[in-house]
């Protein structure tokens, strides 16, 4: 019974940093750009770079996103507003929200 338990508080005691594996492991904030030269013929893939942008930014991740060619003219408030991706809010939603996190867009 003795053993037993000095067994016990021997095994609760931290060894050789044992205790240190056990903390959870510290995010590592990326630095991630987007890429995106889909344009209006497409809205969701148009929409990929935006949506994702903000959920990367949302996990701590500093984003970056940057359009070419069609994309470019994701820009324009009325191409924005006309923009509703299958099975995501509406371009011009998640565009407010990015201005509001501060995201940078490079056009």
């Amino acid at each position: 019974m003795a053993r037993r338990r000095f067994l016990a508080q021997l095994f609760s005691l931290p060894f050789l940093g044992l205790a240190s594996q056990s903390e959870q492991p510290r995010k590592k904030s990326l630095k991630i750009m987007m890429k995106s030269a889909w344009g209006s013929d497409d809205p969701t893939r148009a929409a990929f770079p935006f949506l994702h942008g903000l959920a990367l930014a949302d996990a701590g991740h500093d984003v970056q996103i940057f359009l070419l060619g069609e994309a470019t003219y994701l820009m324009r408030k009325a191409a924005a507003s006309a923009i509703v991706p299958v099975g995501w809010p509406p371009l011009a939603e998640t565009l407010e929200k990015i201005v509001a996190k501060h995201i940078p867009i490079f056009a």
